[in-house]
């Protein structure tokens, strides 16, 4: 009962996939490729549920895309939850740019792919999903996810990108100013809103990786 009293703020848990396939290292993959997680990936996941198994978790919210239900499968059966998946969590669609590696977009696109931040908040990704598409409908999910828990504990587990938007709404902050952090695989990032407060989104963690 006292986790659920008025004063106890509602705490969000942002975890990003473990590591994925080699093959996938450093390229593009967003929401058209449905790629697995790598054995070190599978142990970052082993190692969230194991760093999290004394926090009382209420519910659990889910990208439906492999490498993310591979991730929390270790929490979800420890805790005997079943995870709700939600679409609207899957990773950014990068457009012409998937299946790139990082260090081709330069040569194929004129641009660095280090700045995609300010490029989808800007012009765009060729083919890409837009920026008001992407806020919609992570906004979308964000507030179901908190209206339905007041004062409780709820894990998302989804993408490093779609964890920057959310903390970006939550703030208020522009897409832009997300790329001054970054969000590991295999990371948990604890935000925790408390409107009865001056500062009413506060981040307690960010970017934490368990030790594997």
């Amino acid at each position: 009962m006292k986790a659920h009293l008025p004063n106890h703020p509602t705490q969000l848990y942002f975890i990003r996939h473990g590591e994925v396939e080699e093959k996938y290292h450093k390229v593009f993959g967003g929401s058209r490729i449905d790629m697995a997680l790598s054995p070190l990936g599978q142990r970052q996941g082993e190692a969230v549920a194991n760093w999290l198994k004394d926090t009382k978790i209420d519910k659990i919210y889910a990208s439906p895309m492999l490498r993310v239900q591979q991730t929390l499968a270790p929490s979800a059966k420890q805790r005997g939850l079943e995870p709700e998946m939600m679409p609207g969590l899957r990773e950014i669609d990068f457009g012409d740019w998937t299946g790139h590696r990082w260090d081709e977009v330069q040569s194929k696109f004129g641009v660095s792919a280090f700045d995609w931040l300010e490029i989808i908040e800007s012009n765009g990704i060729p083919n890409g999903e837009s920026v008001a598409g992407i806020r919609s409908r992570v906004q979308e999910c964000l507030i179901r996810i908190v209206n339905a828990h007041p004062h409780q504990k709820v894990a998302v587990f989804c993408h490093g990108g779609i964890i920057r938007v959310m903390i970006a709404l939550l703030l208020e902050w522009p897409l832009a100013r997300m790329a001054h952090f970054n969000i590991e695989y295999g990371s948990i990032s604890v935000v925790e809103l408390l409107p009865e407060r001056k500062h009413a989104v506060e981040i307690e963690l960010l970017n934490f990786q368990p030790p594997v």
